[in-house]
C-alpha cells in the first residue's frame, strides 16, 4: 500500500504535532504525562492496525474502545482541561473584555483593607502561627464558604489572629475573604495534587495551591514549622515572602 502526501497533508501533519507537543508541556510535571504518552502510543497502534495494515478483527474491537475516547480523555484530564481554558480565557484580551462587558461582579481585590491583613500575617508569621488566609476575586467562592464557619466580619488584624490562634476552635481550614469582610473560617479547599510541590511543604500550601489552580482567587500560607509566608495565584507558588513583599503583591 503506498501513501501520497499533499502540500496540506504537511501542514496537517505538522499543526498536530504542535499540538501534542503543547500539550505534552501542559501535562509535564502534573503527573499525567506518562498517561499521555500510553494514550498517543495506543492511537499510534490503533492507526497501523486500522489504516496502514487494515486488519478488520483486531481494527474492530480497537475503534469500539476508540468510541469511548472522548469520554475517557474527560475523566482522565479533566483538572487539566479545566486549567486548561481557565488560562485561556485569563489570558484572552477580547474573551475578558467579554467577560466584563457581561459580568456584573468586579475584582474588589483593591477595595480589601490589605494594611490588616498583612499586619496580621506579620504577627503570626513572628509567632509561627499556622494560617491559611483566601482572597475572593471574579470567580465566586460559595460553595467553598459552606463548608466551613460564617463569620461576616469587618477584616481586622486581631480577628485574623485570635482566629488562627492554635487553640481557637477555627484554626484548621481556611479563611475566606469576600467583598472586603472576613466571610467564613474553618473552611475547606481542594488540594492541589502537582508532584512538584516541596515535599517539604503542608497541607497549607496544598490547598492554598488547589484553590488557586482552579479559581482565580489569591492564598496567603503562614507556615506554622518556619514561620514563612507564601503565596499562591493562577497555579503559581511564591514562598518565603517578606511582609513588605506581601504588602506589594496585594497592592498591585
Amino acid at each position: 500500500m503506498f501513501l501520497y502526501f499533499e502540500i496540506k497533508d504537511i501542514i496537517d501533519i505538522f499543526l498536530v504535532a504542535v499540538i501534542l507537543y503543547q500539550t505534552f508541556r501542559l501535562m509535564k510535571g502534573t503527573g499525567t504525562a506518562n498517561i499521555f504518552v500510553g494514550i498517543l502510543s495506543f492511537v499510534v497502534f490503533w492507526f497501523l492496525i486500522t489504516r496502514v495494515f487494515e486488519m478488520r478483527l483486531l481494527g474492530m474491537i480497537l475503534n469500539s474502545i476508540m468510541s469511548l475516547a472522548p469520554i475517557l480523555l474527560i475523566v482522565i484530564f479533566q483538572e487539566e482541561i479545566r486549567r486548561f481554558f481557565f488560562m485561556m480565557g485569563k489570558r484572552n484580551r477580547f474573551f475578558k473584555k467579554i467577560e466584563n462587558f457581561f459580568k456584573n461582579k468586579k475584582d474588589n481585590t483593591n477595595d480589601i483593607n490589605t494594611m490588616q491583613i498583612v499586619s496580621a500575617c506579620r504577627k503570626m508569621s513572628q509567632g509561627k502561627t499556622g494560617a491559611l488566609i483566601v482572597i475572593e476575586r471574579r470567580a465566586n467562592l460559595r460553595e467553598h464558604i459552606e463548608t466551613g464557619e460564617e463569620i461576616n466580619a469587618d477584616i481586622s488584624s486581631p480577628l485574623i489572629e485570635n482566629i488562627f490562634f492554635k487553640n481557637s476552635p477555627l484554626h484548621d481550614g481556611a479563611m475566606i475573604i469576600s467583598g472586603n469582610r472576613i466571610t467564613a473560617a474553618a473552611c475547606i479547599l481542594p488540594v492541589s495534587h502537582n508532584p512538584e510541590i516541596p515535599k517539604q511543604l503542608g497541607l497549607r500550601h496544598r490547598a492554598a495551591l488547589g484553590i488557586a489552580e482552579k479559581t482565580d482567587a489569591i492564598a496567603i500560607v503562614v507556615s506554622e514549622q518556619s514561620g514563612a509566608i507564601s503565596v499562591a495565584e493562577n497555579g503559581q507558588l511564591s514562598l518565603k515572602l517578606k511582609p513588605e513583599e506581601l504588602e506589594n503583591f496585594l497592592s498591585k
